[in-house]
């Protein structure tokens, strides 16, 4: 499937890595020519398929968008991908709805984005009571 998770690096980061590196985990370097070259290819589709889905104005806000950040840009295009892959968009996409799926997006982010702050008790702490201490 095209439509991939935004978590860590993708198949196509992964074969460039690779190529990178000569060729890591024993492949010939035909084989990691080949797949760099898959990997490209399926790039291109990716992006072929995108500008026939969205609108220009669109298109130019997710540009703006990759180069700030570009994994949130990467899960706005594989929603945008999956739901065409569904047959749910109706149409291009067009800036307001571009905009309803980053904010879904970080809706998501936000509830799985959780800061806990734990004070430290100890040194410092001289207004407080110990709790080893029990000479109440």
């Amino acid at each position: 499937s095209l439509a991939m998770s935004g978590g860590g690096p993708n198949a196509d980061q992964m074969a460039a890595m690779q190529a990178q590196m000569g060729g890591a985990g024993g492949m010939s370097q035909e084989q990691a020519a080949a797949q760099q070259q898959q990997a490209q290819e399926m790039e291109e589709k990716r992006q072929s398929m995108l500008v026939a889905l969205l609108t220009p104005e669109a298109r130019e806000r997710l540009g703006n968008i990759a180069l700030v950040k570009p994994d949130k840009a990467r899960q706005v295009e594989d929603v945008i991908l999956m739901n065409a892959q569904r047959g749910a968009l109706g149409g291009r996409v067009n800036e307001d709805t571009l905009k309803s799926i980053l904010n879904q997006i970080n809706e998501k982010q936000a509830k799985t984005t959780k800061v806990t702050i734990q004070r430290r008790r100890g040194l410092w702490d001289s207004d407080e009571s110990d709790p080893e201490d029990d000479s109440d």
